[in-house]
């Protein structure tokens, strides 16, 4: 009888344990055995309640049918190949990180731009050429007393930046000696300028060649502290002259600049920096449309860049309709000290990671990188309210933001030299969808519904089946 009992035993335990091999069974492991999920996922909720933590949750492929909506991921189609992911690096930021001991300091480093052991790997790097708002005073690197002028730039200096920034970003390419860098000036030199003020004003023609050499000595400049710039804006928002600093740059002056001036000394210094127009809102497409008008002009532009203050980022794709052999970059977009963390997070990852991306720009960068506790430093009359995504609290002790999240879930998977796949919008499900280097893939989703989202992510013929609460970010890599 006992033998008996022992038989049926090991008959049924034999059987619920080795089905017939499909790839639509999730098959539950005996007891101690280790079974990879399919897909891994990296959740954050708006409550805050998990950030950027990878899930427990087993999602294996399917052929399983059901009437959830589906997003089908594609890889025959592709589209542009990925820059990176980042911030902009302001004065300000290096100022308040550099305040840090030196090992809160490379604990923070390490946790930004590692990719090996757990950073989230930004990969782009946004700098300003002199002050932007978010340092605490205005200068150029070739300041000259009232009423002086330097035409030949002899009084030309990266002194500024010195003591902070530079050998912040010396520390940083240490760690990732790949990242990018993009430089814009917030500004000429005053002594360049119609109203000889750092706030407002336009560059005089006369020294429109001047100004060109001055971009070609500080790219030289910096390559000599081993900092390579991959590429430059000419004039951060051009149609924005109310900053501290600012420079008004309309589209002609723009083109005529470009196409006589800063084109040809790139050429002749054989400066390989990248020359990409525009950097502003959304709701002035014509502006770069009219640069790229000028052939002679449009032959030394990589492409255009973008913020999303106004407008709408479908933008991007007007200029790529217009203009498809040049590239469109997304540049800058603040968080607020009075936003929310569920707000901003929804809200950004919609426009700025997925919707950019969708409409082919090859990076996405957020603004400030780091801020003190009051949100500064600022420059007088500069942003108060832009919040870092990293607020230094003390010497010893930093807080991660909302912005460090919206990034994290597009840098830490999506290296430099991925490339954009197709992937459908279906219900509240925005997304955007890459084929890594390494034959990954990643998917981002964010829930912008009110309620929770169950839905099925398609590829190859095969599926799962997840779901997202309201207001949630995942990004789901399988291989």
């Amino acid at each position: 009888m006992k033998l008996l009992v022992y038989i049926i035993f090991f008959v049924v335990f034999f059987c619920k344990c080795s089905p017939a091999k499909t790839d639509s069974v999730f098959v539950q492991p005996p007891n101690n055995a280790i079974v990879a999920s399919d897909v891994d996922l990296w959740l954050t909720k708006g409550d805050q309640s998990e950030k950027l933590q990878k899930q427990n949750t087993m999602l294996v492929w399917s052929a399983a049918v059901n009437n959830f909506n589906t997003i089908d991921v594609d890889d025959t189609q592709t589209y542009q190949a990925i820059d990176g992911f980042g911030y902009t690096l302001t004065g300000g930021s290096a100022q308040v990180i550099c305040q840090l001991s030196n090992t809160k300091k490379q604990e923070l480093l390490y946790e930004l731009f590692d990719t090996a052991n757990g950073g989230i790997g930004i990969s782009y790097l946004r700098v300003s050429i002199g002050a932007s708002d978010l340092n605490t005073n205005t200068f150029s690197y070739d300041d000259v007393a009232s009423g002086q002028t330097d035409i030949n730039l002899t009084k030309f200096s990266l002194n500024s930046d010195t003591t902070y920034l530079i050998p912040l970003l010396k520390d940083i390419l240490r760690i990732n000696p790949s990242i990018k860098i993009m430089a814009t000036p917030w500004s000429a030199p005053v002594w360049m300028k119609d109203n000889n003020n750092f706030k407002g004003g336009s560059l005089l023609p006369q020294y429109y060649d001047v100004y060109a050499k001055y971009f070609v000595k500080y790219i030289q400049k910096m390559q000599e502290n081993g900092i390579a710039i991959d590429a430059i804006t000419p004039q951060n928002e051009p149609l924005h002259d109310g900053n501290n600093p600012s420079m008004l740059m309309t589209a002609a002056q723009q083109a005529n600049f470009i196409k006589n001036n800063l084109g040809p000394a790139f050429a002749t210094a054989n400066i390989a920096t990248k020359i990409i127009i525009y950097d502003h809102n959304c709701d002035k497409p014509d502006y770069p449309i009219a640069v790229l008008n000028d052939a002679l002009a449009a032959s030394y532009i990589n492409g255009s860049a973008f913020h999303l203050y106004a407008g709408n980022i479908s933008a991007l794709t007007t200029v790529q309709n217009a203009f498809p052999s040049k590239n469109l970059y997304f540049t800058e977009q603040y968080t607020s000290s009075t936003g929310t963390f569920d707000g901003d997070l929804k809200w950004h990852l919609k426009n700025v990671i997925v919707g950019s991306l969708r409409n082919w720009s090859k990076n996405a960068l957020e603004w400030n990188l780091a801020s003190n506790a009051s949100f500064g430093p600022s420059t007088p009359g500069g942003c108060t309210t832009c919040k870092g995504a990293i607020t230094v609290e003390s010497n010893t002790f930093y807080t991660k933001n909302v912005g460090f999240y919206i990034v994290a879930h597009a840098s830490k998977f999506v290296p430099a030299g991925s490339v954009r796949i197709a992937s459908n919008i279906t219900g509240n499900l925005n997304n955007v969808a890459f084929k890594t280097p390494n034959n990954k893939f990643a998917l981002i989703v964010e829930n912008d519904g009110n309620t929770t989202e169950t839905f099925n992510i398609k590829f190859h013929g095969r599926q799962v089946t997840t779901s997202l609460v309201a207001g949630a970010v995942g990004t789901f890599i399988w291989q």
